[in-house]
């Protein structure tokens, strides 16, 4: 795992690289790699690549990067894992390719190599890179399937600039600082910003599963080579045709297969255990995998001692039942005040996630560990949120009434004034036949933060009317009409608005911030291709209990049917009652007593960003 960046200079643009900008820009990642920095410019002058290196395969000097090809033809900046590395180099070798190292670096530059950019559908991992072709005078920008990995870009007048990170190509002091109308109406929405968008109107994000390609000239060719959408129509259409009895049998192996295939490292792996099935999985079959125990790091706040949200007893539970190594880490409200100042700075988009991934990684660092298993995805691929039942309980309940454009025009001009002058009101119920006129955006009012009509007593109008109007550039990666089940919709709108532009993005750039690697065995493009078809037809039985069944120990009922809870934190003391988190008090909306405290804190992470300041009400 790393922090990669680059220039490129095209389309004529013969100035030269300025090479400190490319060091000011790698160096501003330190915490993404601090055990080792590469620089590499080109003979020409137009292409040079930076890297920080976090070392997990091949821990020598033969993994570092830049790394180059012995006959100069190619270099690559790499940042991720592949995780079937060992598998495609062996492939090569017996194709006559000879590698210098085992790192998984080599590995694409051979691959490319020998298949050209169809080397993307032979990887399984987590990865984005930059990779420059000079015998074709072309720059190949990739990202994994389901976009773990972030790769964010800027091209304008000639220069085409990436990094992994949005703060790190603004510390190279040449990108344009002004805001995206569209990415803050979108943060609004949904409490995290839409793929292609970044929160900065010169910063674009490369969509997950896609290759960027530019030559010298300039010239630009956006391939889309992975579809969640087709994958989940693919998987439901095998499903079909196979017995349940025989799907638990496939399920539970295609389980086993991620978390071995995600155990491939040259460092120890250990795990986040909370209360739930998601991650009691990934930890039993971690352990069942490692020749060695397990350490497993659970989060818990003085806050929830004694109530149902803690989560620390029943972890501690699981952790003695699969003979792990488990330590609980325990935060007080003061304690994390200490932290959310780091928080917020570290913090490279605005989100309103990520404290309790923020301290759990903080726990796993300090006790020596460079990769952890994360059970982030469970939910979302088999049906774990409350989404995939009230959804369509909500579509069947107000059916007949959608169908009347009268009546949804009524309900349209009036929820304004409702959510506005009514305050016992809940805001999201204002419009709520409107809202449910299909999955999307019926999705919309279970999932969203800021109803469309609430953001005008957020921000200054003129800003939500240019917002609003750019917001379709984000809407084509996001779009499920060719759907074919009613639960790989939601399945879709699940991986790709909230887990992909939130919970991925917060992943990734928090665990960085740590030196930490958290991989997602749970989110694999191959997991999902074998095992989505087979939740959507119902023959995994409910929601998420075929992944305790993968495991060889079996788990205490009232662990596998308790109910969940989620990964909460106490929020509302923090927003209440630390001067820090006050500023929603001066919104006059903001007060009213039926806001959720998750609004409240939106507005303050807004306030951490100086450029939008001008704009809040």
């Amino acid at each position: 795992m790393c922090g990669i960046n680059g220039i490129f200079l095209h389309g004529g643009n013969n100035h030269g690289i300025n090479a400190n900008e490319i060091l000011l820009t790698r160096d501003s990642m330190y915490n993404r790699g601090p055990d080792g920095a590469g620089l590499w410019i080109s003979d020409c002058g137009n292409v040079g690549f930076g890297h920080r290196r976090l070392a997990i395969i091949e821990l020598s000097e033969l993994g570092a990067q830049p790394m180059h090809t012995s006959e100069g033809d190619l270099s690559i900046t790499f940042n991720g894992e592949i995780y079937n590395h060992n598998e495609l180099r062996k492939d090569l070798e017996s194709k006559g390719f000879v590698f210098r190292s085992h790192s998984d670096t080599e590995v694409l530059l051979r691959l490319y190599q020998h298949i050209g950019v169809e080397m993307v559908n032979q990887l399984r991992g987590m990865f984005a890179f930059a990779l420059w072709d000079n015998r074709n005078k072309k720059l190949i920008v990739a990202r994994d399937p389901y976009g773990i990995k972030p790769v964010y870009y800027s091209n304008r007048n000639g220069v085409f600039r990436f990094a992994s990170q949005v703060q790190a190509l603004l510390a190279g002091n040449a990108i344009d600082l002004s805001i995206n109308p569209a990415a803050l109406v979108s943060f609004l929405l949904w409490g995290s910003i839409s793929e292609p968008l970044t929160f900065y109107e010169d910063i674009k994000v490369l969509p997950a599963g896609h290759v960027l390609e530019i030559d010298y000239l300039g010239r630009q060719r956006l391939h889309q080579y992975w579809n969640i959408n087709n994958s989940i129509n693919s998987s439901y259409a095998a499903a079909s045709a196979i017995h349940p009895d025989q799907a638990k049998g496939l399920a539970k192996s295609a389980i086993i297969d991620s978390v071995k295939a995600h155990m491939v490292a040259d460092v120890p792996v250990g795990t986040f255990l909370s209360a739930g099935l998601d991650s009691a999985t990934i930890t039993g079959l971690a352990q069942e995998l490692a020749s060695e125990s397990v350490s497993a790091i659970t989060l818990a706040f003085e806050e929830f001692n004694g109530r149902s949200l803690d989560e620390a007893p029943v972890a501690r539970e699981i952790a003695s039942r699969l003979g792990v190594n488990h330590q609980v880490v325990t935060s007080s409200m003061s304690e994390v005040e200490a932290e959310l100042a780091m928080f917020l700075e570290a913090m490279d988009q605005p989100t309103i996630d990520g404290i309790n991934t923020w301290l759990v990684s903080k726990a796993a660092k300090a006790n020596g560990l460079k990769v952890v298993l994360s059970g982030l995805g469970g939910d979302e691929m088999l049906g774990g949120y409350n989404t995939f039942e009230t959804i369509p309980q909500t579509l069947n309940k107000l059916s007949p009434y959608n169908s009347s454009p009268a009546i949804n025009g009524l309900f349209f001009h009036i929820h304004s004034f409702i959510a506005k002058n009514f305050k016992k009101l809940n805001p999201n119920n204002s419009d709520y036949l409107n809202m449910s006129r299909n999955i999307t955006s019926a999705y919309q009012i279970h999932k969203g933060l800021f109803m469309p009509w609430e953001i005008s007593n957020i921000i200054d109008r003129d800003i939500l009317k240019a917002g609003l109007a750019k917001l379709s550039e984000a809407s084509s990666f996001e779009s499920i009409d060719d759907i074919e089940s009613d639960f790989g919709k939601i399945v879709a709108l699940e991986s790709k608005k909230y887990m992909r532009n939130q919970l991925l993005r917060d992943t990734d750039w928090i665990g960085m911030a740590h030196s930490l690697e958290i991989r997602v065995p749970l989110v694999d493009h191959i997991l999902l291709s074998n095992l989505v078809g087979f939740a959507a037809t119902g023959k995994l039985g409910n929601k998420k209990e075929i992944l305790p069944q993968s495991l060889a120990v079996k788990l205490e009922d009232h662990i596998v049917n308790r109910p969940k809870t989620g990964f909460t934190i106490p929020i509302w003391r923090w927003l209440n009652q630390s001067p820090a988190f006050s500023s929603w008090k001066k919104n006059k909306y903001l007060t009213n007593e039926n806001i959720i405290p998750n609004k409240r804190w939106a507005y303050c992470v807004l306030e951490q960003f100086p450029a939008v300041r001008n704009h809040l009400k």
